[in-house]
């Protein structure tokens, strides 16, 4: 029996399959990359990258959680990029993104992908008010999930 999770994460893989046509490109491109950058670098670099997609998606009026997760959900939905859950916990954020085409940088580059998602979410967090707060990526408890966490920037 599968809990709703992963019920969840079969039903968008079975709707979205990856393209593979970018896959020998985006390693390449990985491997190139970690040749003249080190690890932080290239978190660096991502965020920055992520944040300039970001630009092109304004937040608009988000005034509630829920609205958040729509206008998330919206853009990464329009781009066959997995999906967001938001979850309020007492001390911070909880932002799950889900199915993200990341792998395609090949498995050596996953130290440093995520942070694309990270600056995304940073940009449109500071966009909508979260100036004083600080996302950090967490491990994930999902292999297919990445974990982000707004926090008090302390």
């Amino acid at each position: 029996m599968q809990d709703e999770h992963t019920a969840t994460l079969l039903d968008y893989y079975t709707r979205h399959q990856p393209s593979t046509q970018w896959r020998g490109f985006l390693t390449a491109l990985a491997e190139e990359f970690e040749t003249q950058l080190d690890t932080s670098q290239l978190r660096v670099l991502m965020a920055r990258i992520g944040a300039r997609f970001a630009t092109n998606y304004p937040a608009g009026e988000c005034a509630t959680l829920d609205d958040l997760a729509s206008f998330l959900n919206s853009i990464w939905s329009e781009l066959d990029w997995g999906f967001v859950r938001l979850a309020e916990k007492d001390e911070f954020l909880s932002i799950e993104h889900c199915c993200a085409p990341l792998a395609a940088f090949g498995e050596r580059a996953a130290p440093w992908t995520a942070a694309f998602l990270e600056g995304a979410y940073q940009h449109w967090l500071h966009e909508l008010g979260a100036g004083s707060l600080a996302l950090q990526q967490y491990e994930s408890s999902s292999a297919h999930a990445y974990e982000f966490r707004l926090l008090n920037a302390r």
